[in-house]
């Protein structure tokens, strides 16, 4: 009979989260994974294998508790164009609100982990997924004329991708909300080509507190 884990999975990933999100995948050694998740490294190592595959459900903890949820959230619940606006501010929201300025996980393991192809695979993956949300967004608001229709939802995602992650990476190095924020407002522009995109064409805040804790 197996025996049964003595530890609760989602606590000691959330650990090894923060830990890969402060340190980075290079930095990060499996002692600090241990000692952080307070499990033995022999423990650990029978519960989720190597460092890498450890990354790998880390990742994916963090991606369902952030950015999966936020994009599902913001298309259930909002308009499109009001989910595109919100998108961008609320990532500045979240990203002044940490004070390490981590940055996103999942952009930062495009730089720090991505040469693992099943690293790459995954950050590829979301990424791709993040561009879908826009394509939605827009398609849905050309048709329902929320959203000027002078660029394709294909190109018009791609530079609101680009945008977006521009954003992220400003947010580690100048965490400046006038520069966020003008990025943000200049995207959402999609090259001055959608003026209708943030209603009255002037960037607004999130008003109901939806900076939230994490940083992505």
């Amino acid at each position: 009979m197996a025996r049964p884990r003595e530890f609760d999975e989602d606590t000691v990933l959330e650990a090894a989260m923060q830990c890969f999100w402060s340190s980075g995948y290079e930095a990060t050694s499996t002692r600090d994974l241990a000692e952080r998740m307070k499990m033995t490294p022999a423990s650990m190592y029978n519960a989720f294998g190597d460092k890498r595959a450890l990354f790998l459900r880390a990742l994916d903890h963090y991606l369902n508790q952030s950015l999966r949820e936020r994009l599902a959230r913001l298309e259930s619940h909002f308009p499109p164009d009001a989910a595109i606006t919100r998108c961008f501010s609320e990532s500045i929201e979240r990203s002044l609100a940490d004070r390490e300025h981590r940055g996103c996980l999942l952009v930062n393991s495009a730089f720090g982990a991505a040469q693992d192809p099943d690293v790459r695979t995954v950050v590829a993956g979301e990424i791709a997924q993040i561009e879908t949300f826009f394509l939605r967004c827009l398609d849905a608001g050309q048709t329902a004329g929320l959203i000027a229709t002078t660029i394709s939802p294909g190109e018009g995602a791609k530079l609101l991708l680009a945008g977006l992650l521009g954003i992220r990476v400003l947010a580690r190095v100048r965490p400046d909300r006038d520069l966020l924020e003008g990025a943000a407002a200049a995207a959402a522009e999609i090259d001055d080509a959608a003026p209708g995109l943030v209603g009255d064409g002037e960037w607004r805040r999130p008003q109901d507190g939806a900076g939230g804790e994490r940083g992505d």
